[in-house]
């Protein structure tokens, strides 16, 4: 009996993500794997390495002895630093039986936010902010308190992860009472030797992108690099071809004040972080090496054919010989100057030169004509359509 087909044509493969091609370092924690999962949605390849963690302190004596002072009198400010943090402080409060008693104390004071998840955990506890800067930033916050007349005023400070000395000090100096509220603090990752592998990575240019969501992640991951003696080298790499991409300014200030230029969200958010990465990476990575219905784009350490086929992902190394020859497209490029663009290893001779591209060409498959040999001269990349 013979069976009739369909007459349907096989699906298209589905076409490849944005981000194709493109390895991301993820330094964050908390919601880690959200930001993960909007990465691999767009294809990418991620590389999670927390740099920090956040954790509740050891015991609580200290945040209740601060909740305890806030409520022997008036308080005149507060300051709420972050949401998570306001929120904690809240649900502590309100275990010990303090929850009333420290909402009342805080309506009858002018309340100040940082930022707008600072101002909307305030506002989901019932209260209203009296000012809260654009710039998300505390310099904002100390400047407007110190406008004001703070002889004898009480001050209550809710500190987001490490203490704010000099935040603190400026008021004491002018007569302010200051309560310092510590929440929650931030300490080295469970596993330091991940943040330790990402710097080495990113050193090697092995990875395309790095994301921070916070100031201290960016800090605790320069402390890694130096601790690994690899400082210098990670801070060039950030200033060269990997992205830095942070979700604010105030994220990104640990950077700024060591020369990094970086790229930000207009809005201070994991999805909007992951948009403004998608625009830009590519726009300045993107090598078209073929034109037409049936080009061909190299794509981070990917080549990525027309037609809706797999991307091919390519070693890091062989794919920086591609690069390097698609940035120079027909013209031929000797041995040693492959070996000088290309190689990090000052040890490497131009036999690895040869054997890097044996290794592309295996890789490319079908399309490892695109290298061709030039006798003693070098290599070029093949432009005919």
């Amino acid at each position: 009996m013979r069976t009739m087909g369909t007459g349907t044509s096989p699906p298209t493969p589905p076409a490849p993500g944005p981000l194709a091609g493109y390895v991301v370092g993820v330094t964050a924690d908390r919601r880690r794997d959200e930001l993960t999962a909007l990465l691999r949605r767009r294809g990418a390849r991620v590389v999670e390495a927390p740099t920090m963690r956040i954790v509740p302190l050891d015991d609580d004596v200290a945040l209740r002895r601060a909740t305890e002072r806030c409520l022997t009198a008036p308080l005149d400010y507060v300051v709420a630093t972050t949401g998570v943090g306001w929120r904690g402080w809240m649900s502590a409060a309100e275990g010990w039986g303090h929850a009333a008693g420290l909402a009342g104390a805080c309506r009858g004071a002018e309340v100040l936010s940082r930022g707008p998840k600072a101002t909307g955990a305030v506002r989901a506890s019932g209260l209203e902010e009296t000012y809260s800067p654009g710039s998300e930033a505390c310099d904002e916050l100390l400047a407007w308190l110190l406008a004001r007349e703070l002889t004898g005023r009480r001050i209550a400070v809710q500190e987001h992860g490490a203490p704010l000395p000099g935040f603190a000090d400026a008021l004491r100096a002018r007569g302010a009472e200051v309560i310092e509220v510590p929440v929650y603090r931030w300490t080295r990752p469970e596993d330091p030797g991940a943040a330790r592998r990402l710097v080495e990575q990113t050193v090697r240019r092995e990875v395309h992108a790095l994301t921070f969501t916070s100031a201290p992640a960016i800090d605790f991951f320069l402390a890694c690099a130096r601790e690994a003696g690899l400082a210098a080298q990670l801070l060039d790499a950030l200033r060269g071809p990997v992205l830095p991409v942070c979700v604010g300014s105030v994220c990104a200030r640990p950077l700024e004040d060591a020369g990094v230029p970086t790229v930000q969200p207009e809005r201070g958010r994991l999805g909007a972080l992951v948009r403004t990465l998608t625009q830009i990476l590519p726009a300045r990575d993107r090598r078209v090496l073929r034109d037409g219905p049936h080009g061909l784009v190299l794509q981070g350490t990917a080549l990525i054919a027309g037609g809706g086929t797999e991307p091919i992902w390519l070693p890091p190394l062989p794919a920086a010989i591609l690069r390097t020859l698609a940035e120079h497209p027909g013209r031929v490029l000797s041995r040693s100057e492959l070996l000088r663009r290309v190689w990090p290893d000052a040890q490497a001779d131009e036999h690895a030169v040869e054997a890097a591209v044996g290794r592309l060409r295996g890789a490319l498959g079908a399309h490892a004509g695109l290298i061709r040999t030039v006798p003693k001269r070098g290599y070029r990349l093949v432009v005919e359509g």
